[in-house]
Formats: C-alpha cells, sequence, structure tokens
C-alpha cells in the first residue's frame, strides 16, 4: 500500500482539480502522438517534422492575453515533447499556458498493447518508471496527467477480462500521480465504431466505469483530488437509428449516477468520433437536462479535435 497522503498534498490535489473545471472551464486535448499529429498536419499537406509540431501548439497557446482564452480552458494536455518545447521567442509552452491561467498537464501512458486472452482487446502500458516520470513532469510545471484505456463493443467485446485489467491499470496509475502531486485524469474509453444502439452503448459503459471505481476505491485513490474522462453515450458511428440530444443526455446522467462518485471533482468527456457541432450541443443537453437533475460533479470537456479541427482548416 503506498503511503498516505498528507492533508497538505490532497488539499493542492483537489484545489488544482476543482481549478480546471472552475466556472464551466473545460480541457485543451493537445496531447496527439507524434504518429498522430502527423495524420492530422498530413490533412493540410504539412510535413510532420518536430519544428511544424512545435509551430502548430505555438499556434494553439500564443493567443494575446485579450481573446481570454483562461476563461474557458481550465488546463491543456500536452505530449511529452511538448511539455520541453518553447515559442519561437524562446517562452517555455508551459509558461505561456501558466500565463493564461490554464494548467499545464501531460499523457503518460505507453499506448496499447493486445491483452492476450482475448479477440484483440488492449490494455494500455506504462507503469515501469510512471513514478519517476510523473516526478520530473511536475518539475517541468506539469500538474495534472492523462492514462487512456481503450475497450470495444461487439463480438462479445468487452470481456471481462479486458474490463478488469484495464480497470486495476488505471487505479495503479492514478494513486502513483498522485503520490507525484500530479491530478489524475481516469480516462475509459468505451469506442464509438461499430452498429451498437445507445442503450447498448449505456450498458458498457456502466460495466466499465463500474469496475473502475471499484478499483480506484481499492487502491485507495483520493476521489476529490481527480477527474474522470469518459466517452460520452452515444450510439455507434454505424447505427442506423439516430438519437436526439435529449436522449443522450438522459442515459448519461443516469449512467454516472449509478457509476461515478459524488466525491469526483468533474466529468470532462471526450469527444470521440463526434464532430466539434455533435460533441458541443451534446454537452449543452447533458448540463441543461433537469430530470432526475442530481448533478454532483462538474460536467465539461476535454476535448482534441473537437476545438482544433476548425484551427486545421
Amino acid at each position: 500500500m503506498a503511503p498516505a497522503l498528507t492533508k497538505a498534498q490532497q488539499k493542492e490535489l483537489r484545489e488544482i482539480a476543482q481549478s480546471i473545471v472552475a466556472n464551466g472551464k473545460g480541457i485543451l486535448a493537445a496531447d496527439e502522438s507524434t504518429g498522430t499529429i502527423g495524420k492530422r498536419l498530413g490533412s493540410i499537406e504539412v510535413e510532420n517534422t518536430e519544428d511544424n509540431r512545435r509551430a502548430y501548439r505555438q499556434l494553439l497557446f500564443s493567443l494575446p492575453k485579450e481573446a481570454k482564452i483562461g476563461d474557458s480552458l481550465g488546463g491543456c494536455i500536452l505530449f511529452e515533447e511538448t511539455l520541453y518545447q518553447n515559442a519561437a521567442d524562446g517562452t517555455p509552452f508551459v509558461k505561456l499556458l501558466q500565463d493564461h491561467g490554464i494548467v499545464p498537464g501531460i499523457k503518460v501512458d505507453k499506448g496499447v498493447v493486445v491483452l492476450p486472452g482475448t479477440n484483440n482487446e488492449t490494455v494500455t502500458q506504462g507503469l515501469d518508471g510512471l513514478a519517476e516520470r510523473c516526478m520530473k513532469y511536475r518539475e517541468a510545471g506539469a500538474r495534472f496527467a492523462k492514462w487512456r484505456a481503450v475497450l470495444k463493443i461487439g463480438d462479445g467485446m468487452p470481456s471481462e477480462l479486458a474490463i478488469q485489467e484495464n480497470a486495476v491499470t488505471l487505479a495503479r496509475y492514478a494513486t502513483i500521480c498522485q503520490q507525484a502531486g500530479l491530478v489524475p485524469i481516469v480516462e475509459p474509453e468505451v469506442l464509438c465504431d461499430g452498429t451498437h444502439s445507445l442503450e447498448t452503448c449505456q450498458n458498457v459503459t456502466e460495466r466499465v466505469l463500474a469496475a473502475t471505481y471499484k478499483a480506484c476505491n481499492d487502491h485507495n485513490l483520493y476521489l476529490e483530488g481527480s477527474l474522470l474522462k469518459p466517452n460520452m453515450v452515444t450510439a455507434g458511428m454505424q447505427c442506423p437509428t439516430k438519437y436526439t440530444p435529449e436522449q443522450v443526455a438522459r442515459q448519461q446522467l443516469q449512467l454516472l449516477q449509478r457509476t461515478v462518485p459524488a466525491a469526483v471533482v468533474g466529468v470532462t468527456f471526450l469527444s470521440g468520433g463526434q464532430s466539434e457541432e455533435a460533441a458541443t450541443v451534446n454537452l449543452n443537453a447533458i448540463n441543461q437536462y433537469q430530470d432526475p437533475g442530481r448533478k454532483p460533479w462538474a460536467l465539461s470537456f476535454s476535448y482534441g479535435r473537437a476545438l482544433q479541427a476548425s484551427v486545421l482548416k
């Protein structure tokens, strides 16, 4: 068992988590791996070089203070390369974010590998050396972290093995982060690929979140110093039935009320395969929905493509 957090550590983690989602603020997910950002740059015929990646991230972070992006963004997740990069004038990206009142964060997982004994389901790697990396990231200015688990729907998936393995791995990551002074974002993503219905997505995501928070409690995670980044409950991308934002909101809130402890500071949804407009409309519906209306957490966003797609155009 890891040593218990001191009261001072708990206070700092709690205050960081609260600041990220305060007053309707959300998170910009700018933590694309080198390969992923290469695809984005390739869509506009820009070569995937370190300098071009740096220039693109500078475009996102170097807005004038008059733009007041800190009024809407409480945090920004960075890739390791970006955490240590500077703007053209030598200003560290971390300082650019801090000057806007945005908390810098860091992606700490090392991607997914196939989980043996499953139908090509995956588990996320990166626990080895994580404590040391987290301490280095904190020294560089990061104050929160993200770790993504990936689960699929279809052909008997997700299996109970995949759910449990990813839940335990998320819990171990989260407690390690807290020991290093980083607020963990717990991200169990159920992919939107497939023909499944809204109800199927709800049922699967409910199983995943229930297992995740059981593991978090087993590992003594300080919930008040953590955030959740789940998929929205939506039908599969190839589902022939189209659901309204109000239907999405109803199923989403029912799911959260059944699985997410009230002590968790905020739920920052990922956009997944949704368009910018759909992700925004659905999030608004979730916040506006009044029946049953019990929402003990901040309900906000942690969007990547849904905040950047127009920028690339």
